[in-house]
């Protein structure tokens, strides 16, 4: 019996629709799960190493990635996190190798995870994502590319191994991503690190390639002092990195001195250490304006905003060409220490007109998955910008409306409410430290 041209018609139009739901299907199914699952790795009888990592920056061998750091993320399925920087054109298939509890090894293949932020740099910060073993109990990690041959490994000790709550050492720190270029302003970090600690700031973690001798010397005193966590940060001996943001214009091969991988580490190192984090840079200070201390200003905000994991702060510049004509904080021993003195300047660009200001970040750790420089990525909770009345960043540079007189400037002391407080804890430092000398 011979089918009608109709039937066959309909029956190949069916047919292909379900060559085309099976193919959506499994495509879907990879792209969700590309290589999440555990493939089971041989079994070696290498003791799990009890070396001390001097380095920050590790190359996986025959790649052209790296890795930083490891973390166990507890906050959906149990895995572990290893911050690192590949290459967005060069990737290739690569192994997780725990070390387990009982002296053996257990191999799981990596998620890859580059961040959407690269900037159109070659490199890029990435999350390299290795689902765990739960009769591994791993100490330590490291990432292979698949088809290497074994041995020589250094494995990473795999942080935030225990998940804590609510009794945190800290209650804020602050995350500096990156000093370059022997950066040397001294005078303006030992003024930021007083206001903060008045601010109520018991933490800051700083993320160091080079600074210049003034400098070097105040980061060892706070380091003594307890307030400074300086992380070793090498990147010049193994990439070419940027000293701008934008690929087009800066070239290099990564963004800005690896900041955006700087600031992932850091909110990572600080997960369980620290109820908040202010992600800014050196030359910024993320201030109330109306609550006297962070602690208020926090406690206010989160009160009224409960489900907000992320809070965004305004950046307001301070022009470093504009100065106190009272000449009142121009005093003699800051003038021997090299380094802008902020005190001295107090007018303040106006808000532009159809121009979104730069913004900085407060975040609570825990609900941050990845972040960018001036906005997260990646969070498990909500984000709010905070109004400008309520808290602005005070950021002293080079003036971006360099065309306004200073009459045109708006005059904003809320720096000299803390002179008496701070003028001598400034003084001491410089004292102390050895900055003079």
């Amino acid at each position: 019996m011979q089918i009608p041209m109709a039937v066959k018609h309909w029956l190949l139009a069916v047919l292909a629709l379900l060559v085309i739901g099976l193919v959506w299907l499994s495509y879907n199914q990879r792209k969700l799960r590309p290589v999440h699952f555990l493939v089971p790795g041989p079994k070696h009888s290498l003791p799990c190493p009890n070396y001390p990592l001097e380095e920050t920056i590790y190359p996986i061998k025959d790649t052209n990635h790296f890795i930083l750091s490891a973390y166990e993320d507890h906050r959906e399925k149990r895995l572990t996190r290893v911050i690192g920087i590949v290459h967005r054109h060069n990737l290739e298939p690569l192994s997780c190798i725990f070390c387990c509890e009982k002296s053996s090894n257990f191999q799981t293949r990596a998620l890859i995870d580059i961040h959407t932020d690269h900037f159109g740099f070659p490199f890029a910060t990435t999350d390299l994502l290795c689902e765990e073993n739960p009769e591994c109990n791993a100490s330590h990690v490291t990432i292979e590319r698949e088809e290497r041959k074994r041995g020589g490994r250094l494995f990473l000790p795999i942080r935030n191994r225990e998940k804590t709550e609510g009794d945190f050492p800290y209650e804020f720190t602050v995350c500096i991503s990156n000093l370059f270029g022997d950066y040397n302003n001294a005078l303006q970090f030992i003024q930021t690190m007083e206001v903060y600690k008045i601010l109520g700031i018991q933490k800051v973690t700083i993320y160091n390639t080079s600074c210049g001798p003034q400098l070097d010397k105040v980061l060892h005193y706070y380091s003594e002092e307890g307030l400074l966590e300086v992380v070793p940060w090498p990147i010049t001996q193994f990439l070419n990195p940027s000293r701008g943001w934008n690929f087009a214009e800066h070239k290099g091969d990564l963004h800005y001195y690896g900041q955006l991988t700087t600031l992932n580490d850091c909110i990572y190192r600080n997960m369980y250490k620290s109820k908040y984090l202010l992600l800014n840079d050196m030359d910024e200070i993320i201030m109330p304006y109306k609550h006297g201390r962070l602690h208020e200003l926090m406690g206010n905000l989160s009160a009224q905003n409960p489900k907000v994991g992320v809070f965004v702060v305004e950046n307001h510049i301070f022009p470093k060409t504009m100065f106190d004509d009272n000449k009142r904080f121009d005093l003699p021993l800051w003038r021997e220490v090299p380094g802008i003195n902020i005190l001295e300047h107090i007018y303040r660009e106006p808000d532009r007109k159809n121009v979104f200001n730069p913004t900085k970040l407060i975040i609570n750790p825990r609900q941050v998955v990845q972040t960018s420089v001036h906005s997260v990525l990646k969070s498990y909770g909500e984000t709010f910008r905070i109004p400008p009345d309520v808290c602005r960043i005070i950021h002293v540079r080079v003036p971006l409306q360099g065309h306004l007189t200073k009459e045109q400037l708006l005059v904003d002391t809320t720096l000299w409410d803390f002179q008496q407080e701070l003028v001598p804890k400034i003084n001491n430092v410089i004292h102390k430290s050895g900055v003079l000398t």
